[in-house]
């Protein structure tokens, strides 16, 4: 029952967030979706201990729909991956609620770290289209990461960021 709850969810989501989305049923071939269910799946193992079996999955994901989520990621309600070719999220990255993701983007590590590696998301935020944020960094709520910008420090809420590397052009109050 909880699946099913949660695959309702889904296509609402996704239906409400991409008008090209005419059915519930075109929601079946949408690459997030099918990535977020193997998520979810990968996630309770990794969860289990069952590190190569949620490996497994990932990996299955990653080759079926070109969106990587290494099982140990946190995300929150209604991520919204759209176009989700070469998206990467790695293994320590969090991410909070009603979060938009495009294609291309990496929430990665810098090499540099080792316990958390990866960047935390708030709630609200939207990263645009091949945006790297790399590191043991926070995105904080309702801020918005420009087109392939390159994030290496913690950004402030309310914050647009543009550039390479990432500098905050608008800061709105809220």
């Amino acid at each position: 029952m909880k699946l099913i709850k949660y695959i309702k969810g889904e296509i609402k989501l996704i239906k409400e967030k991409d008008p090209a989305i005419k059915s519930n049923i075109e929601v079946i071939l949408y690459p997030s979706f099918k990535a977020k269910i193997y998520y979810e799946l990968a996630h309770y193992l990794y969860l289990k201990k069952h590190y190569f079996l949620a490996r497994y999955i990932s990996e299955k994901a990653k080759r079926k729909t070109g969106i990587e989520i290494h099982p140990g990621a946190k995300i929150g309600k209604n991520l919204f991956i759209d176009h989700g070719m070469g998206v990467v999220i790695g293994e320590t990255s969090v991410i909070g609620d009603n979060v938009t993701i495009y294609h291309g983007v990496t929430l990665g590590g810098t090499g540099k770290e080792n316990k958390k590696r990866h960047p935390t998301i708030e709630d609200n935020v939207i990263i645009g289209t091949g945006a790297k944020i790399l590191g043991n960094i926070v995105i904080e709520e309702n801020s918005k990461i420009g087109a392939g910008a390159v994030v290496l420090k913690s950004v402030k809420k309310n914050s647009t960021v543009v550039g390479i590397p990432g500098e905050i052009v608008n800061k709105c109050n809220k």
